[in-house]
């Protein structure tokens, strides 16, 4: 290791170990922890509620806050999945086929014991691929221009709308509301209001507050309101529980390798995350076992893959958002957003202009994961209370707490209007099937490519050619455009699948299919 590196190590833990830092290292995690094990909260509304708070604090610390419930919360999710069968979040959801299984056998400490190692040698595994390869990948992105950049944006933008789940056509309808969204306001180039209406208060835009709060805020806890109910855990874990057998043990590490390196592989990708990364996990394992049939009846393969998957994947996940300013998914886009407030501009010059900031957050990242694994195992009987929290003490307290920190940012009323106008907008996407995430990734990217757009048109004096001419642009672009054609594709072959089957059901006199029929009547004799 040359003397370099260990320079950039040494500010990174000078940085991550001052008593400020690692005051909100703990305070992340733990949060994290703590709303990752109650179900429908999860990090997404946490990080929204909190980014007004971000306003206040410094750079450092405040992206250490938010990381931390970030990844912390990927190790609570697996409490709830494991002792109620209720995913605490999406990426944990795979978790419930054998963890509740292991619950109900009498072995939920051990089920929980091997998700806390898993993830955290998952998230270490992530954090090492992180160290690695990030400055790689900044070094090289520092030969991008305008045109880069804005392929680039765009590549990253309709793969998250695309891959993830849900309609692909309404994830793209999505991200270009969320586009115009970002356009609301004052044009910096001519000066020019843009869909302000007459009003003052929309001159200085649409920030990402109040869609935060509202679409992931506030509709979020509606939504909760309507599908959980809360209720005591009967079940106690004691920490004698926790101890696993030879098996068990033996069972473990094979499912926790694999799973890291997939995790680490999906995160770093834009739209894929720690949800594919879970289930894809799960099903190699399954696919590799000498015994699938063990799998869905407390399998603890089926624990520790998908959880070091998940958490290496939510590690892996900071290599695009920090390096090349591309989110891959909708946290990241609100981290991103946590770093614009403060003026710094996510991408390869960060890496060189902000050494302190890039390996002070990674240091903290390995604090984080120790301070999870601490947290998750002595504290068990304290996640397993907090699922007893009555839901209907819990929201109209998060509610508060979202008109607060509206409020709180520019002591202006009209901030609070945003947030409730975006949770009913938000709400009634929902209802109609539009997953509001993309339009939230759309608002952060739009206005930064709708920049390097214009620079690149610039430098080209308006020609579009540049960017398809430029090899690495014309790259991204290709790129882009498979994925197009893939969704439109897939579309149509799902369009014609439902066509053939609501025919086949009309066909018949009874407007019932043929196998309907053969079923009801029974065989046929010649």
């Amino acid at each position: 290791m040359d003397l370099d590196v260990v320079d950039k190590l040494v500010i990174g833990l000078q940085t991550a170990f001052t008593l400020h830092n690692l005051m909100y290292c703990f305070f992340g995690v733990f949060l994290g922890t703590f709303v990752g094990v109650l179900p429908g909260i999860g990090s997404l509304v946490t990080i929204a509620l909190l980014l007004p708070i971000t306003f206040h604090l410094e750079p450092t610390p405040a992206i250490v806050m938010l990381a931390g419930v970030y990844y912390g919360s990927a190790y609570g999710g697996s409490t709830a999945s494991i002792l109620l069968n209720l995913p605490g979040t999406p990426s944990s959801a795979v978790t419930c086929i054998d963890g509740h299984e292991m619950c109900k056998q009498g072995r939920a400490g051990v089920a929980l014991l091997a998700s806390a190692v898993s993830s955290f040698i998952g998230g270490g595994i992530g954090i090492l691929i992180m160290m690695m390869f990030s400055e790689t990948i900044a070094e090289f992105a520092l030969e991008f221009g305008p045109a880069e950049y804005f392929a680039l944006m765009l590549l990253g933008l309709i793969a998250a709308s695309t891959i993830a789940s849900g309609s692909p056509l309404k994830g793209i309808a999505m991200v270009l509301t969320g586009i115009l969204v970002g356009i609301v306001g004052t044009d910096v180039n001519s000066g020019a209001y843009r869909f302000t209406f007459g009003s003052n208060e929309l001159t200085d835009g649409i920030t990402l507050i109040g869609p935060a709060l509202g679409m992931f805020g506030v509709t979020e806890v509606i939504a909760s309101i309507r599908r959980l109910k809360s209720g005591a855990i009967t079940r106690n874990v004691s920490m004698r529980s926790m101890i696993p057998s030879r098996d068990d043990m033996r069972r473990f590490w094979g499912p926790t390798l694999r799973g890291s390196g997939i995790g680490a592989f999906f995160g770093a990708l834009p739209g894929t995350g720690g949800v594919l990364a879970s289930f894809m996990s799960y099903a190699v394992e399954k696919r590799v076992a000498k015994d699938p049939a063990r799998f869905g009846s407390g399998a603890i393969e089926g624990v520790a893959g998908p959880e070091a998957a998940n958490n290496a994947a939510d590690q892996t996940a900071f290599i695009p958002t920090l390096t090349l300013g591309v989110p891959g998914s909708v946290v990241m886009a609100l981290i991103i957003g946590a770093l614009l407030i403060h003026g710094i501009v996510p991408g390869p010059r960060l890496v060189l202009d902000k050494p302190d900031l890039f390996w002070g957050l990674i240091m903290s990242f390995w604090i984080g994961n120790v301070l999870l694994l601490l947290l998750n195992i002595p504290l068990i009987g304290l996640w397993v209370k907090v699922l007893a929290i009555p839901y209907h003490i819990l929201y109209p307290a998060i509610l508060m707490f979202v008109c607060i920190g509206a409020y709180s940012i520019n002591n202006n009323h009209f901030d609070v209007i945003l947030v409730v106008v975006f949770a009913i907008f938000g709400y009634v996407m929902r209802l109609l099937g539009f997953s509001p995430a993309p339009l939230l990734l759309g608002l952060v990217l739009g206005p930064l490519m709708e920049e390097h757009m214009r620079r690149a048109l610039v430098l080209s004096q308006g020609d579009f050619m540049t960017f398809v001419n430029r090899p690495v642009a014309g790259s991204f672009m290709a790129f882009t455009f498979l994925i197009l054609i893939y969704m439109i594709w897939t579309t149509i072959k799902e369009a014609r699948g439902t066509t053939k089957r609501a025919t086949s059901r009309t066909d018949s006199p009874t407007g019932r299919s043929a196998a309907d029929v053969d079923e009801h009547v029974g065989p046929r004799h010649g």
